[in-house]
């Protein structure tokens, strides 16, 4: 390994990721998950994710994607050869883009990290502190907020 390459670790059990879409899988429709959600499947649709959204190289999710935690891209964000397709996804922490990872939607986050390789094909925007903290604070104050977002990071 390179000393100066950048690693993404994964660490399910300590990212609180209890919830899969396995590979081979197809998934359309609305969709909430309380926890992290690992993606090796398809997602299509309405998705809101209330911990880690992963998705892996060979995974692909599409639609409108809220996600109240960090955003791991390995695999596919958008349509391929779509970039028009409306996928948008609204990232409430980082969204760490592998050299794997493919967006073709339009992505929005408190912060954007890129690895060497990872393609940004839609538009992007990082969201400004003062745009999060109503939304982080709704999520504290609501009844299945996960226990990563704690009123210690609401300043």
């Amino acid at each position: 390994m390179n000393p100066t390459q950048d690693v993404l670790t994964i660490d399910p059990i300590a990212m609180n990721v209890v919830n899969r879409v396995s590979a081979g899988s197809r998934l359309s429709g609305e969709y909430a998950f309380k926890g992290g959600l690992l993606v090796q499947g398809e997602v299509h649709g309405e998705l809101e994710t209330r911990g880690r959204l992963i998705i892996w190289a060979g995974g692909q999710v599409s639609g409108h994607v809220r996600v109240w935690g960090d955003l791991y891209l390995f695999g596919q964000l958008g349509i391929p050869g779509m970039p028009e397709d409306g996928t948008v996804v609204e990232c409430l922490g980082t969204a760490y883009i592998a050299s794997t990872g493919i967006s073709s939607g339009t992505l929005l986050a408190h912060r954007i990290r890129m690895y060497d390789g990872a393609q940004l094909q839609g538009p992007f925007k990082t969201l400004k502190e003062d745009t999060l903290l109503p939304r982080l604070k709704e999520v504290a104050n609501s009844s299945i907020a996960n226990s990563s977002i704690s009123n210690s990071s609401i300043k």
